[in-house]
């Protein structure tokens, strides 16, 4: 009587393994399929633009490949100035995230701000003298009067990087991989008179460069987002980034020990350049967001 027993246990367990091996195929698939519980919703415009400051340093110069790009402006504003090609000249700064006076963007925003680091490289072109009235988006700045400017001459091209091979996630990355800003000069240059207190956001300086109290003075640029020819920005993506513009002022700053980076290109058109090193030597400038002949971001 065993033995029929003993056959019946032993055709039994295939079929048991065969039901458990459907079962975790059906549980990872569910997994593969199913978006991440912490998967990162993009910020609306003017949440994401509001709270966007670059504080930018001086850095080692350096000379990329020749390389040259066709630029289209994205925002409404300067929608009918005509698209240029530009040369990249060498690199004269590298723009990080920072907080001002402790007020940090919020969560869900400061996600993706943390991870917005541009290299700025020389440039020249078409000399626009575009009549502009500036608003501050930022909370903490938003008691400044408007400023009216004319925006001048293009002088910088400011492109995405990571910082020693600190790449962002993967929802980061599809928005500040297309961040593009042009840097114009502007007249005249308006005194901010501000004393701010600015904390690094990115991970990678986060106990690099403390904390520093600085003081703005005077706005020198004003960069406003372009799209590189060759660069196929999701239509979602496209709606955020159009509305970035920074207004660069100078600071007076605290020295800081010299910080060498490792900086790739994050954008698909500036993929192939090579990576550079970058030495930062003291911050120069502040790049904070601004509306412009107050056509505000949505949201």
């Amino acid at each position: 009587m065993s033995e029929p027993g003993t056959r019946r246990r032993r055709i039994t367990r295939p079929g048991v393994r065969r039901v458990l091996c459907v079962t975790l195929a059906m549980v990872a698939a569910a997994f593969l399929i199913a978006p991440s519980a912490t998967a990162l919703a993009l910020p609306s415009p003017k949440a994401f633009t509001s709270y966007l400051d670059l504080e930018c340093f001086k850095t080692t110069s350096y000379q990329p490949p020749t390389t040259t790009l066709t630029l289209r402006h994205l925002n409404p504003v300067l929608s009918d100035l005509p698209t240029e090609q530009v040369t990249l000249g060498p690199r004269e700064q590298l723009c990080v995230p920072v907080t001002k006076n402790q007020v940090n963007p919020p969560s869900g925003v400061i996600d993706f701000i943390r991870y917005v680091d541009l290299s700025c490289y020389r440039i020249s072109g078409i000399t626009v003298n575009r009549s502009l009235v500036l608003s501050h988006l930022n909370p903490v700045l938003q008691d400044l009067p408007r400023e009216q400017v004319t925006m001048t001459t293009p002088q910088h091209l400011c492109v995405p990087v990571a910082k020693n091979g600190v790449v962002p996630p993967s929802e980061v990355l599809a928005l500040v991989s297309h961040i593009d800003l042009k840097c114009y000069g502007i007249t005249p240059n308006t005194l901010m008179n501000r004393k701010l207190l600015l904390s690094q956001l990115n991970p990678v300086l986060v106990g690099k460069i403390p904390a520093a109290s600085v003081q703005v003075t005077y706005g020198r640029q004003l960069c406003v987002p372009v799209l590189k020819a060759g660069d196929n920005v999701p239509s979602e993506v496209l709606n955020i980034v159009r509305w970035l513009d920074l207004e660069k002022f100078d600071v007076v700053a605290p020295a800081i020990s010299p910080v060498t980076l490792n900086l790739k290109h994050l954008n698909p058109v500036l993929g192939n350049l090579p990576a550079e090193t970058a030495t930062l030597t003291g911050a120069a400038q502040l790049g904070v967001p601004v509306a412009k002949n107050g056509q505000l971001p949505p949201g």
